[in-house]
């Protein structure tokens, strides 16, 4: 007998991976604290609403922060200031929204 997997089950193995992040509704009704995709997203932008299951922002939130903190390590002094702040911007919206968008699930 083979132990490798194959066809059907890789797929549901997958699922069940791309699954594993998203925050499941409690049955009490109330919020979560927000605390955890917050912390998530503060050390690395993006993480915490891909924990909230929104996938396509975790994604955006992600692209503009790596491409603006690369830009700034490696621009001159104005541009490099200039997408700083941007990079900084982004970082704190993402902390913010993955706490906010926790709080509402």
């Amino acid at each position: 007998m083979s132990s490798q997997v194959r066809g059907p089950e890789i797929g549901v193995m997958l699922n069940g991976m791309s699954n594993a992040l998203v925050k499941s509704s409690s049955s009490s009704g109330s919020g979560g604290s927000g605390l955890v995709p917050a912390a998530c997203s503060l050390v690395i932008p993006g993480v915490g609403q891909l924990i909230n299951g929104e996938t396509d922002k975790a994604i955006g939130v992600f692209v503009v922060a790596a491409a603006t903190g690369a830009a700034f390590l490696g621009g001159l002094p104005l541009i490099g200031g200039v997408l700083g702040l941007v990079h900084l911007a982004t970082h704190v919206y993402a902390v913010g929204d993955a706490y906010i968008q926790g709080r509402k699930k």
